[in-house]
């Protein structure tokens, strides 16, 4: 197959494997998705989920969450890995978002970057599925697996980003990041596949 041929073919399959893309973090806005995708790094999406109850407990919104001690939410989030680091940030953007933002989360990339803690990969997830924004946010997962589907052979996520936004059509971008989250978790792992064992690996590259 030649690369827009397979990438049709991953539209195509995926499609048919998850029809439906439940977000995969708990939240009920845009400011506990943030901070539910912030926490999410280096961590799984069930530890997190296990962990922000307790956390919006103590305040789902910026205004309350301002006014808790840094320690108070070290503590809760000490399962998710990187806690003085993301407790700190969780602070500093809530006050930030009442000061600069009038308590809203911002709806575009420049003021989501900006925000302590706020990569590119996590403003893509705000935007994509809190504000129904195109964007392709890549991780582990994904990157793994445009190399390995040959769509892409980049080095790094940025460049990964780039060409699978140049494969698909961007009305499938926030859907299909998911998408391909959920394939490489339940059949193309790092350990599980090693690129010809897995449904989607034998039907590119057997034909």
């Amino acid at each position: 197959m030649l690369k827009q041929e397979r990438a049709d073919h991953v539209l195509r399959r995926l499609e048919e494997l998850y029809p439906k893309t439940p977000i995969p973090l708990d939240h009920t806005d845009a400011y506990t998705l943030l901070l539910a995708v912030l926490l999410s790094a280096q961590c799984t999406d069930v530890r997190v989920n296990q962990v922000t109850p307790a956390l919006f407990k103590l305040a789902n919104n910026p205004q309350d969450m301002m006014k808790v001690p840094v320690d108070a939410i070290r503590e809760i989030i000490r399962p998710c890995g990187l806690s003085p680091r993301k407790s700190q940030a969780i602070s500093e953007l809530s006050r930030i978002l009442v000061e600069q933002h009038g308590g809203r989360v911002p709806d575009n990339f420049k003021d989501l970057e900006a925000l302590p803690g706020v990569g590119h990969k996590t403003a893509s997830v705000v935007m994509a599925q809190a504000f129904g924004v195109p964007a392709f946010p890549v991780d582990t997962h994904i990157h793994r697996l445009a190399k390995r589907w040959k769509l892409s052979q980049a080095r790094n996520v940025e460049q990964t980003e780039r060409d699978l936004k140049r494969c698909f059509p961007r009305e499938k971008w926030n859907k299909l990041h998911l998408q391909i989250i959920f394939y490489g978790r339940e059949h193309c792992s790092a350990r599980g596949c090693d690129g010809k064992s897995c449904p989607l690996c034998r039907e590119l590259f057997d034909t």
